[in-house]
């Protein structure tokens, strides 16, 4: 890897995802539209389960902030019910229960429309990344759902790998759709090739804390580390924990930025 410092400088690689090894056009034009339009349905069928309702509570906590500086943000269901409700005493088929009895059709569309107002803001909530993930599980697992990589993305990760690197990556992206998007990837199940998936949950992407939690988790000093992104307020916060970056450009003119560009990942 030729890199600042010398071949050895860089211990482990840190991935963004959207603009960087996955084309902006298959998250938004794909993935985001797949999940909006089984939003209600899976309310229905889900909200007992408990990853749902761990979402749901993050929504509900994130809604009331919104509440305080957004008039626009549309209502939150007046009485949770469904949230003291115990789960249907017989599971549904793969371990997830089905919705509590309670859960009425107002609940549902009023989670549901508070999301999609979170997705036409392109807001990076840790709520609405959880319920998009496990939408699209359903989606990748039944083979609807293809995750879109860059050609030069495997042959990267397997080089990296065999020189001994780490591979993370750490995108607003739940862990969860991280790794059903790279286990069921245009070019194959690369999931053995990532060490590591981080997301919001290690703190925001525009936080230095985030890269100095991410540096610990993979037990590398921070300049050990090339994180590479395609937001340069992301490298900045990176740089300012001490790694080293990338600003990735797959198309177009360069922004302004301070760390070097690269238009590939056969530059690394």
């Amino acid at each position: 890897m030729t890199l600042a410092g010398g071949d050895d400088a860089v211990r482990g690689v840190v991935l963004d995802v959207e603009g960087t090894t996955t084309p902006m056009s298959f998250v938004y034009d794909v993935l985001f539209p797949y999940a909006r339009a089984r939003l209600r349905d899976f309310f229905r069928v889900r909200a007992g389960d408990a990853v749902v309702q761990d979402a749901i509570a993050r929504l509900a906590t994130e809604w009331t902030v919104d509440l305080a500086a957004d008039g626009s943000v549309p209502p939150w269901p007046d009485a949770p019910a469904w949230a003291a409700c115990e789960r249907e005493s017989s599971p549904a088929r793969s371990g997830v229960a089905t919705s509590p009895a309670r859960t009425t059709h107002a609940d549902i569309v009023a989670m549901s429309d508070y999301v999609e107002w979170l997705m036409d803001r392109d807001r990076k909530s840790t709520g609405l990344k959880i319920v998009q993930g496990e939408i699209w599980r359903g989606g990748f697992e039944s083979g609807a759902l293809l995750g879109e990589v860059y050609l030069d993305v495997k042959p990267a990760l397997e080089r990296w790998r065999a020189g001994g690197r780490i591979v993370a990556i750490y995108s607003s992206g739940s862990a969860t759709a991280q790794r059903l998007l790279f286990g069921h990837s245009t070019a194959g199940d690369l999931t053995p090739l990532i060490d590591r998936h981080f997301d919001t949950t290690v703190g925001p992407k525009r936080s230095a804390e985030s890269y100095t939690a991410i540096a610990r988790a993979l037990n590398l000093p921070p300049a050990a580390l090339l994180f590479v992104s395609d937001v340069d307020a992301e490298l900045v916060a990176a740089r300012a924990a001490g790694l080293d970056t990338r600003l990735c450009v797959r198309s177009g003119d360069a922004p302004p930025s301070t760390s070097p560009v690269i238009r590939s990942f056969d530059e690394l």
